[in-house]
């Protein structure tokens, strides 16, 4: 999610709720610490140099149960983070305290607030030499299928 659509999002909300790839929610009591711009400037393994641009948002969970962020009061923490180090219009990456830090993209379902899954990957699969996964046709599709060679379904 870009931070433009989250701003979207803010003002369809009347509270803000976010839900881990497990289906559970962040304690309501939670405080956005961090908002910030990180810029990442690399080579990846094949030797392509590279550079991303995302924003930084950092949940963290208190002792203080009544604490309650609203959705205006966030847009107000956006807003000055956009004038004080110009954020730009850029992904959304968010970080929640589990066993340790973690990572998560965002996404919005109409009413709460996704932290959905990242996962690594290799930038450059066609000159690192990670081997590409052969499938033979005959393992595709379940044991159960009745379109299978001979069947004539196809």
């Amino acid at each position: 999610m870009k931070l433009s659509t989250l701003k979207a999002a803010l003002t369809q909300c009347t509270e803000i709720r976010f839900i881990l790839p497990n289906g559970s929610f962040v304690s309501p009591h939670f405080h956005v610490t961090e908002v910030g711009r990180i810029s990442k400037h690399f080579i990846d393994c094949g030797g392509i140099e590279r550079t991303e641009q995302t924003i930084n948002f950092q949940l963290f969970e208190a002792e203080d149960f009544d604490h309650r962020l609203s959705a205006e009061k966030l847009l107000s923490i956006i807003q000055l983070s956009e004038n004080k180090i110009g954020l730009p219009d850029s992904e959304i990456e968010v970080e929640y305290q589990e066993g340790t830090i973690a990572k998560y993209g965002l996404d919005f379902n109409g009413a709460n607030f996704l932290l959905t899954e990242k996962r690594t990957a290799c930038l450059a699969e066609d000159q690192c030499g990670i081997p590409k996964k052969k499938v033979e046709l005959k393992t595709i599709g379940s044991a159960n299928s009745s379109c299978t060679p001979g069947s004539g379904c196809c």
